[in-house]
């Protein structure tokens, strides 16, 4: 049997960061993404996220690469509000996501982070945060194609 911590820290918004997760839509998304987290052997730590954007605190299973569970959990989702909320046609997710991986000691911190969601973004928008995260993890990005 193999051991493997594997916690990422993911991070993705509405098409063009639209606010449509309303709090009664919030109130029910954050749970299923956790159920469609559960479905896929991965464990939802933590989620949160405010109006245009979602974070989510996994553990994956080790045979599991961060693009297959991103697109497991917005794909289900997405499909999900659609579904559930008609008056959210419009709605769809960011093609692009950010995916930062975590050391076991750091949990804590990133899940008090993505609890403080809502707090955190009266002071910074979404961009800003995603940037911050980007350079936090030196992740090489080109600020031309960020937004597209």
């Amino acid at each position: 049997m193999s051991y493997v911590s594997s916690y990422f820290h993911c991070v993705f918004s509405t098409k063009e960061r639209r606010p449509h997760i309303r709090r009664e839509i919030r109130d029910r998304l954050w749970p299923y993404l956790g159920g469609i987290a559960k479905q896929n052997n991965m464990m939802p730590v933590e989620i949160g996220g405010v109006e245009d954007h979602v974070h989510l605190l996994l553990s994956l299973p080790a045979t599991m690469p961060v693009a297959k569970a991103m697109q497991l959990v917005k794909g289900g989702s997405s499909k999900w509000i659609h579904e559930t909320f008609p008056d959210q046609r419009a709605f769809a997710w960011q093609e692009k996501y950010g995916a930062f991986s975590v050391s076991a000691s750091q949990v804590n911190t990133v899940r008090r982070y993505i609890e403080n969601q809502e707090t955190h973004h009266r002071k910074l928008s979404f961009q800003d945060e995603f940037v911050a995260l980007l350079e936090k993890h030196e992740v090489d990005y080109n600020a031309q194609y960020l937004w597209k």
